[in-house]
């Protein structure tokens, strides 16, 4: 009789323990643990991170974040954006960026300000490559860089360009004009990115796109224009005679021209210039 008790005993005992192993063992397996070999992403700036970044958009499972790029390239990033504020007289990171791109000089001005001062310029950038010709972009495949007054969509830490930054075409001006003239599909897909090819985007340079990623990633999105002309009206007028443009757009190059110089101080001119000579830069007629 004592001996079945004893055994009955054990084996109760037994079963408490290994009740209480198998407990433990799922918290341990619940709590976070330390990683030893992982980089973890770091804070360049003290700022929100909800503010400090581009609106919410949904990575691939597995993809490089937007901390991870900037882990990576801020950096160097920061040494080389840095200076030119200094020069330039303005708080890093900015408030506000305009980034003007000028399609025939193949350039882009960053321009900042901090507060309710001016906008200032930092630095220009050499555009490495921009397909098409002068002139908007009107559909999907014409390869054709916007021309208009923009703004970030997100930015692409993934990008086949190393790094890039949306542009938000078409805008409600875009498709204004394209329900006015009966065009549908007007394409979409247009970046600011890195390396030096371009099928309707604005291919920058690794070095610049770098740049340019870490900036937009500190002011946030919320706070960058993107100006696109055909060329620098500063130097000459915006020229709209050429039969194969829109017939809206000189519409288009008065808001152009007022916004660049609305941002660089300058004034514009009484009128848009209608030559009648062929720009070679245009597209043919059709």
């Amino acid at each position: 009789m004592l001996q079945p008790l004893l055994r009955f005993i054990f084996l109760l005992a037994m079963t408490v323990w290994l009740i209480g192993c198998a407990s433990d063992s799922e918290n341990v397996a619940m709590r976070p643990t330390m990683s030893h070999g992982k980089k973890q992403p770091r804070r360049y700036l003290n700022i929100p991170h909800e503010t400090a970044y581009s609106p919410a958009f949904s990575f691939p499972k597995g993809a490089r974040s937007i901390d991870d790029a900037l882990y990576a390239f801020a950096p160097g990033a920061l040494d080389q954006l840095k200076p030119y504020f200094r020069q330039a007289g303005v708080a890093y990171p900015p408030r506000e960026i305009v980034l003007i791109a000028y399609k025939d000089e193949r350039k882009m001005e960053l321009w900042a300000r901090s507060d309710s001062e001016k906008f200032k310029l930092i630095r220009p950038y050499n555009i490495k490559a921009a397909s098409g010709m002068r002139g908007p972009k009107l559909r999907q495949g014409d390869r054709q860089v916007p021309e208009g007054i923009y703004h970030i969509a997100h930015l692409n830490p993934n990008s086949n360009y190393h790094l890039s930054m949306k542009v938000d075409y078409p805008n409600e001006f875009d498709l204004d004009h394209a329900m006015y003239d009966g065009r549908h599909d007007l394409g979409g897909d247009i970046f600011i990115h890195g390396k030096n090819v371009s099928a309707g985007c604005l291919a920058m340079g690794d070095a610049a796109i770098e740049e340019l990623f870490v900036l937009a990633a500190h002011v946030g999105a919320n706070n960058i224009k993107v100006v696109i002309a055909p060329s620098d009206p500063r130097l000459r007028p915006l020229d709209t005679s050429h039969p194969s443009l829109p017939v809206w757009t000189p519409e288009l190059y008065d808001r152009i021209t007022r916004e660049i110089f609305a941002i660089t101080g300058g004034k514009p001119p009484i009128k848009l210039a209608h030559s009648t000579a062929s720009h070679p830069l245009y597209r043919p007629a059709n």
